[in-house]
């Protein structure tokens, strides 16, 4: 970066610079006469960014990349162009520039110090309001960007709570939502139940027809939890070949038939689409149970978990509770 004049010396006009728009020239020109020009290279970086300056681009454009006062994280990239000025708030804070400011091309900048900034502020209401436009811009740039972070933020979140292969909940959501939902249903004295699912001989399955046969039989176990709910239940993938129901606002007798439902469907699921491969039948086993008074999520899921073992030793196949 180096200066090649002044802003006196320099062929550009006042009127093409946004911060000067409707000011009067001759109250503007005296008090920037001498700030200098500088010209940067393409790629090259505003090398004194640890002063407070403004900086107005007059020919070529800035790559501007902000950074957190804290640390180096990028935030984001814009482009400034010809009459338009980067470095306004630390101008305002009197704070050193933090933000990377890269020439996309051959550029030369009106460089403008903190002092200077505040007597044209003093001289010209002009400025003043130009500048009070232009930071109001920024905070609503910012604050937009802000918003698309957090709904991605919160996408991302939600992708995280579900299961890559069956699009089930996963553990991380239930460890999450279930005492919620527990707590609720504990303190309005409502029902809540749970069942909990396990697929039949599902090793000798996965060793009779492979891994990929076994993922395709967890997809269509899941599809059935899924399609055979109401909009207010949710279907989990809590490890392996466990699936878990969560049914808010249901006692253990509609649970029961929710599940002897759920069981009769997986009876009947079709595996494998294509006819040339055998169609195994894939079955569970289903433990049902219903949140007590005062009993926590732990003791429902040790409740359900206990009627699954009963509904195996029983045979498999069948709901147990």
């Amino acid at each position: 970066m180096e200066q090649i004049g002044t802003f006196a010396t320099s062929p550009y006009a006042l009127a093409d610079l946004q911060l000067f728009e409707g000011a009067q020239e001759e109250k503007i020109k005296h008090l920037i006469a001498n700030c200098p020009v500088l010209k940067l290279g393409p790629g090259h970086n505003v090398t004194d960014s640890q002063r407070a300056r403004l900086y107005i681009v007059l020919r070529g454009a800035l790559s501007v990349a902000a950074e957190e006062r804290a640390g180096a994280t990028e935030t984001g990239v814009s482009r400034v162009l010809p009459g338009e000025s980067v470095g306004e708030q630390a101008v305002l804070d009197e704070a050193a520039n933090l933000a990377v400011m890269t020439a996309a091309e051959e550029t030369e900048l009106l460089a403008i110090d903190a002092d200077t900034v505040w007597k044209l502020i003093d001289e010209s209401n002009s400025v003043a309001r130009n500048l009070l436009r232009l930071l109001s811009f920024r905070i609503r740039a910012a604050n937009a960007q802000l918003r698309r972070r957090q709904k991605l933020g919160e996408f991302y979140r939600q992708l995280s709570m579900v299961d890559g292969l069956t699009g089930l909940q996963n553990r991380a959501w239930l460890n999450d939502v279930l005492p919620a939902m527990v707590g609720s249903a504990n303190a309005a004295h409502r029902p809540l139940s749970l069942v909990m699912i396990d697929l039949d001989h599902f090793k000798k399955f996965n060793d009779t027809h492979g891994h990929l046969g076994g993922d395709q039989a967890l997809r269509a176990a899941a599809g059935v939890m899924s399609s055979g709910l109401r909009p207010s239940d949710f279907a989990v993938r809590y490890g392996g070949e466990e699936m878990m129901v969560i049914l808010p606002e249901t006692d253990e007798q509609v649970a029961l038939a929710v599940a002897g439902r759920l069981c009769k469907r997986l009876q009947e699921t079709v595996v494998f689409s294509d006819m040339r491969v055998p169609m195994p039948q894939i079955t569970a086993s289903f433990g049902v149970a219903c949140l007590k008074a005062g009993e926590d999520e732990h003791g429902l899921i040790e409740r359900a978990d206990e009627a699954l073992y009963r509904a195996k030793e029983g045979g498999r196949n069948r709901v147990a509770s």
